[in-house]
C-alpha cells in the first residue's frame, strides 16, 4: 500500500515538497490558508485545501488521521506551526515533520513530539521527498537536473552477491560507486565483492536508472 501524505503551508519548502512529490507520482493532499497559493498548487497536488490549519474540526474533516506522514510548513506562523504539530501528533499521525524557523522553534518542536525538525533549503525538498517514499533511499543528492547519487540500502534481493554477478551497470544503466557497511566505506569497489544485507550502495547516474534499479535491482 503507498503511504499517504499531507503537507500544511504552500511556501517555498512546502511547494517545492509538493512539486517533488508530484514529478515522482506520489499523492498528496496540500493545505494552505491562501486561496492564491491553492491555486498556484493545484496541479501538482492530488487534492489541495483552502483551511485554517489550527482549526481541529476542518482537520478532522479532512481526514488528516489517515495520513502516514504530514509536513507542517508555515512561513513565519511560528504558533501555527506549533498548535498544528501538536493536534497532529494527538491524532496520531506517525511521522510528524516540521519546519523551525530559528533553534527556540525547534526546541518548542521537539518538546511536543515532532518526529523530525528541518531547517530547510530547496536541495533538502527534494531529498526528503525521495528519501520518505521509499524505505530503501537513505539519501539523495542531486548532481544536475537528469543525474544523482543515492544511497540505497541492500535488501534480501541481493544479499551475498558480487557486483559481477549483479551487473548493474549492464541491467540499469547506473554504476556502484562505493558500499558503506557499517562505519567503513569501501570506494570503487572492485567486482568481485559481495553485497551483504544492510549494506549501503552509493549508486549514480540518470534519474530514471537509479529509480529502475531501486525498485526492481534491490
Amino acid at each position: 500500500m503507498s503511504k499517504q501524505f499531507v503537507v500544511f503551508g504552500l511556501g517555498r519548502f512546502g511547494g517545492n515538497l509538493v512539486k517533488e512529490f508530484y514529478e515522482m507520482g506520489v499523492d498528496v493532499l496540500a493545505i494552505d490558508k491562501s486561496q492564491d497559493k491553492v491555486n498556484e498548487f493545484a496541479k501538482y497536488a492530488t487534492h489541495v485545501v483552502v483551511a485554517n490549519a489550527i482549526d481541529e474540526p476542518t482537520l478532522k474533516q479532512l481526514g488528516v488521521r489517515n495520513f502516514d506522514h504530514a509536513f507542517v510548513s508555515f512561513g513565519d506562523d511560528v504558533e501555527a506551526s506549533i498548535l498544528t504539530s501538536l493536534l497532529l501528533k494527538e491524532y496520531g499521525i506517525s511521522q510528524v515533520w516540521a519546519k523551525a524557523q530559528n533553534e527556540y522553534h525547534q526546541k518548542v518542536l521537539e518538546k511536543i513530539g515532532v518526529d523530525k525538525v528541518i531547517h530547510p533549503e530547496r536541495d533538502m525538498a527534494k531529498r526528503i521527498a525521495h528519501h520518505i517514499v521509499s524505505d530503501k533511499i537513505i539519501d539523495y543528492i542531486e548532481l544536475s537536473k537528469d543525474y544523482s547519487v543515492v544511497e540505497i540500502i541492500a535488501t534480501d534481493k541481493i544479499h551475498n552477491k558480487s557486483l559481477l554477478e549483479l551487473d548493474i551497470r549492464a541491467k540499469f544503466g547506473c554504476n556502484v560507486v562505493g558500499i558503506q557497511r557499517g562505519e567503513e566505506i569501501n570506494v570503487s569497489p572492485s567486482a568481485e565483492e559481495n553485497i551483504l544485507k544492510g549494506d549501503v550502495l552509493i549508486v549514480m547516474g540518470q534519474n530514471q536508472d537509479i529509480a529502475e534499479f531501486e525498485s526492481e535491482g534491490v
